[in-house]
This record gives C-alpha cells, sequence and structure tokens, in this order.
C-alpha cells in the first residue's frame, strides 16, 4: 500500500507541475487574447512577440519565466527595470497547477480499495456504470460494449476535462477584467469537446437519454395526460414502451461514436440556449442587458463536453454561487454590473468535482419529468421574466434607479464627424486658401506644429514656397 501512496503521490506532483506550465501560458492567453479581435491573428499573438516586459521591453529570460519560482526568485520584479510584476501572475499559475492536481484526485480513483464508482462523476447509467464497477485492481464483470478499459476510460475523460478547465480558467479572468469573454477562448474547446465526444465515444458523463424507475413513472403520468386525446388501445405502441422503458436505449451503446457527437450538439443546443434564453427574457424584462452573448457561446461550450443534463445543473449552481456573492455586494456597494462567466465556471467545477452526490436529487425531482421539461421551462421562463419585471417596478418606486432607462453610449454621424476633424492634418482645414509668411507663424510659437501638420519632415514648406516650385 505504500508504493500506491508513493506512486499516487508521483503522479499528483507530476500534474501539479503540468498544471504550474500551463498557468504560465494561460497569463499570455489572458493578457493577449483580448487585445486582438480577428481571431487568427489573436491565435498568432500568443506566440509572437516572445515573452517581455511591457514596460522596458526586454525580453524575459528562460529561467525567470519559471512558473511561480521565476516570480518567487526575482521578487516580482523585472530583472532589467525593477517594475513590479503583478502577484496575480504567480496565484494563476498555482491555482491552475492545484485544479490539475484536485481534479485528478476526485476523477480517477488512485487506491487499491477503490473501484470506478468512487469517482466522482460516476453515474450508474455512465460509461463506468455500463461496464460494472471495475476498479483499479480489474475486479468486476462487463455489462456493455464499451471499448475503453475502466481505467483508460476514467484518464481519458480527465484528460477532456483538463481542456475545459484550462479554458474556463482563461475565460474568468478575461471576464473579470474586460467583461469580455473572446471566441478565441471558446470556440476552439467547443471543437475540442465536439472532437473529444465523438472519437473517444465513451467520455460522457451521462447518456444523451436515459429513463430511471422514476423517469419511468413520469412517463406513465404524462401517458395519463394525453389518454383522452386517444380511443382505448390506440396509443401508440412507441410511446407505451417508452413509458414502460427503463435504462439507456440500445442504439447509444450499440453506436459510441455518433451518440458521443449527439450529445455533444445537444448540450450546445441546450448550454447556449438556456443563457440565450435568460438574455431575451432579462433585457425585455429590465430594460438593459441582462447578460452578454459571449456567456451565451461559454455555456455552449461547457454543454460541448459534459452534455444537456449536466448543463443545467451547471447553470443552476452557477445561479446559486452568484446570488450569495452578487446579493451581498449589491447590497452594500450596488454593483449592477457583475460578471456571469466566474460563477458558470464555477458551477463546472463544483459539478466535476461533486456530481456523485448532487446527480441523483436532480434525476428524482428534475430529469424525471422527461419531456414535461419543455413547458417546466416555459413555465419558469415566464416565472423569472415576472419576477425581473416585478424587482425592476420595486426599485423605481424605492427610488434605487430613474424611472426613465439609463442612458446608453453609441457612436453617432456627430461624433464621427468631430473624430475626423480631431485628425486632420491640416491647419487651415475650414479656411480658405492663404499665403503666410514663415514669421507670422513663427512669432506665434507655432513653427515645430506647422511642421508637424504639414508633413514637411523638418524642412519648411508654406504655400508661397510650393507655389514658387511650381
Amino acid at each position: 500500500m505504500n508504493i500506491v501512496v508513493l506512486e499516487t503521490s508521483v503522479v499528483l506532483f507530476g500534474l501539479f507541475t503540468v498544471g504550474a506550465v500551463f498557468g504560465s501560458l494561460l497569463n499570455v492567453c489572458i493578457y493577449r487574447l483580448p487585445r486582438e479581435e480577428r481571431f487568427w491573428r489573436a491565435l498568432r499573438f500568443l506566440v509572437y512577440p516572445p515573452s517581455h516586459c511591457p514596460r522596458c521591453q526586454e525580453r524575459i529570460k528562460p529561467y525567470d519565466n519559471l512558473p511561480v519560482v521565476g516570480w518567487l526568485i526575482l521578487g516580482g520584479r523585472c530583472r532589467n527595470c525593477r517594475g513590479s510584476i503583478s502577484v496575480r501572475y504567480p496565484l494563476i499559475e498555482f491555482m491552475t497547477a492545484t485544479l490539475f492536481a484536485a481534479l485528478y484526485w476526485f476523477e480517477v480513483p488512485q487506491f487499491l480499495w477503490t473501484v470506478a464508482s468512487d469517482s466522482s462523476v460516476y453515474h450508474i447509467l455512465g460509461p463506468t456504470g455500463l461496464v460494472g464497477p471495475r476498479g483499479i485492481s480489474g475486479a468486476g464483470g462487463a455489462a456493455g460494449e464499451v471499448w475503453l478499459s475502466p481505467i483508460a476510460l476514467l484518464q481519458c475523460r480527465y484528460a477532456v476535462h483538463l481542456v475545459l478547465i484550462v479554458a474556463l480558467i482563461a475565460a474568468t479572468f478575461i471576464d473579470i477584467d474586460l467583461r469580455i469573454i473572446p471566441d478565441t477562448v471558446t470556440l476552439p474547446a467547443m471543437a475540442v469537446g465536439i472532437l473529444a465526444n465523438t472519437i473517444l465515444g465513451n467520455v460522457y458523463l451521462v447518456p444523451l437519454w436515459y429513463q430511471t424507475p422514476a423517469m419511468s413513472t413520469a412517463a406513465r403520468m404524462y401517458g395519463a395526460l394525453i389518454q383522452p386525446f386517444f380511443a382505448v388501445g390506440e396509443i401508440p405502441s412507441w410511446l407505451v414502451n417508452w413509458m414502460n422503458f427503463v435504462g439507456v436505449p440500445a442504439w447509444m451503446t450499440a453506436h459510441p461514436h455518433w451518440h458521443g457527437l449527439c450529445l455533444s450538439l445537444a448540450g450546445i443546443i441546450v448550454g447556449g440556449g438556456s443563457v440565450w434564453a435568460v438574455r431575451i427574457v432579462g433585457h425585455w424584462a429590465l430594460k438593459r442587458e441582462a447578460m452578454g452573448f459571449g456567456d451565451v457561446i461559454l455555456m455552449a461550450m461547457i454543454g460541448s463536453f459534459i452534455g444537456w443534463q449536466a448543463t443545467l445543473i451547471v447553470f443552476v449552481l452557477a445561479l446559486l454561487s452568484a446570488i450569495v456573492v452578487v446579493l451581498p455586494l449589491w447590497i452594500v456597494w450596488r454593483n449592477h454590473e457583475l460578471p456571469f462567466g466566474p460563477y458558470l465556471s464555477v458551477g463546472t467545477l463544483l459539478l466535476l468535482m461533486f456530481a456523485r452526490p448532487i446527480w441523483p436529487s436532480f434525476d428524482t425531482q428534475f430529469f424525471a419529468m422527461g419531456p414535461l421539461l419543455v413547458p417546466l421551462a416555459l413555465i419558469m421562463a415566464g416565472t423569472l421574466a415576472a419576477m425581473l419585471f416585478g424587482w425592476r417596478s420595486l426599485r423605481k418606486r424605492l427610488g434605487w434607479e430613474p424611472a426613465e432607462p439609463e442612458f446608453e453610449e453609441a457612436w453617432h454621424a456627430g461624433d464621427q464627424l468631430a473624430y475626423l476633424a480631431g485628425e486632420g492634418t491640416n491647419d487651415r482645414q475650414g479656411q480658405w486658401p492663404r499665403c503666410e509668411w514663415p514669421g507670422l507663424v513663427s512669432g506665434r510659437g507655432q513653427t515645430y506644429e506647422h511642421l508637424w501638420r504639414q508633413g514637411g519632415g523638418g524642412h519648411p514648406v508654406v504655400p508661397w514656397q510650393r507655389n514658387q516650385r511650381s
């Protein structure tokens, strides 16, 4: 057992080291990606120019660029100009390293007496549940066609989730700094989520569709609701089979790659669609932007990795986390503009680390409703709109915000004309052409300004001289 503990310690330390290196790369992404709007140029901007001090432009030495350690050796200052280096850089590196090791600890059981069912993301109908609780020691039987062994499956799923964690860290800190989430962070990660689920097939948390006994009971309730629309004995056979079905449809285990693709696409649609719906409802009720479009793409990216059911759980956890943090801030500082991306990241992390105790309550109380989820979602959207509209009316009555909609800055035609006028290099713009003796400009102390505006390159070029030359 001591050997197992030693091996686990070595693995965790190795992952901590790799995570620190990725944290250093994330610092570059967080700083550079938002500063270039064009997609491919932004990706090129990550590697060129090389890392350098923003003050003295001195290129950073490789040994000074070591994660965490380099900052400590330098004492938080540039070796060349002694300018201060923000402590956030080593903190992001340390946090990334810790998450790499912690996520492995939660998702991949590491001791002899543990089995695959001890993983934090285990579900009885998930890929490890389909093959039975086969542990690290190889005990357990197979109950399904899964082309990855349980331990290989856990390792592959962990590696896929690392890509998700890296993208979430970058999106979180960019959102905190600038209130934006660039597509250069979310779209490449979304492509990885789709490809991973399609190629590997069995790295999902739960299948695209499944029915537990509780869900089967809800299906029969649904059948009772629609019974009056059918004569006795005329209910379609597929509906009867669906009401009595428990488990996972056969095609999902028979075709894992197609199942992975469908699961990822469903996660994108449901994840992005849920945030988009809240964005539309919030804008209608509050007369202001409730969520940015970057949050929509971020949630779609999360759904491409973990599927539509897990995405809904993440959204609920994110809302709860936001309420815990935002409500005190609003009471104390009345801060209305807070990024939602960090809370989506926190909700995703909570799900990956504590899915096993969280999931059963959602299975029995939420997902058990089956197709009734669609009308339930519409009812929840209407309730949210009514609550937000009532909250806005209450704030107006209490004088917490002006009755009129807040002024929204916009770039009008007059602003464009003023901008162009200020950018003009002709110091006589809007005046009649005239010849002016250089002494007049010199007497006003405007010789060099005149030369700069005329673009003479250090040589006086005045109208009367230009006329003589021509």
